[in-house]
């Protein structure tokens, strides 16, 4: 489903955030972009941070642990997953920082990639109510649906 939507939306200046390690390594791997990871030396860190709101970068791949420690407000979509016992708090964070108003007049894009009938679909349906409280809105998009399994690139 990541990777379904990361090639969707190719064009936009995209950020996904996970919070296993393993997983966002995979999901860099599959495409072929940039993670910032703990053990990423700070020049490096930098120069990517420096390429994204140039769009030299269109996508970079973070764990949750980034969710205070970056700042790309040209990041038109957040793709999240694996965010289990993620807080409100966190997530309206990733929300208010992804819909901030982009210089060219763009609007962002905030997903949240749940397994369906999983512990994790529990705690996102608490997030959700409370952005909902927030005032923010949001439509829950069923994968199969969306991605029909015989036209999902996964």
């Amino acid at each position: 489903m990541v990777i379904a939507l990361a090639k969707q939306h190719a064009a936009g200046q995209t950020l996904k955030i996970g919070q296993y390690i393993n997983q966002i390594d995979e999901i860099a791997a599959e495409l072929a972009v940039p993670i910032i990871k703990g053990e990423t030396p700070t020049k490096d860190r930098e120069n990517l941070f420096a390429q994204f709101p140039r769009g030299e970068l269109k996508c970079i791949v973070v764990p949750k642990v980034a969710n205070f420690s970056i700042d790309l407000p040209e990041a038109s979509i957040a793709i999240q997953v694996s965010v289990t016992f993620g807080s409100r708090q966190e997530e309206a964070q990733r929300l208010s920082g992804i819909l901030r108003p982009k210089a060219d007049g763009r609007t962002a894009r905030f997903y949240s990639v749940v397994a369906r009938d999983t512990i994790d679909q529990d705690f996102a349906q608490n997030r959700q109510r409370f952005l909902a409280e927030q005032g923010y809105s949001y439509r829950i998009i069923d994968a199969d649906e969306e991605f029909p399994k015989s036209n999902s690139p996964q």
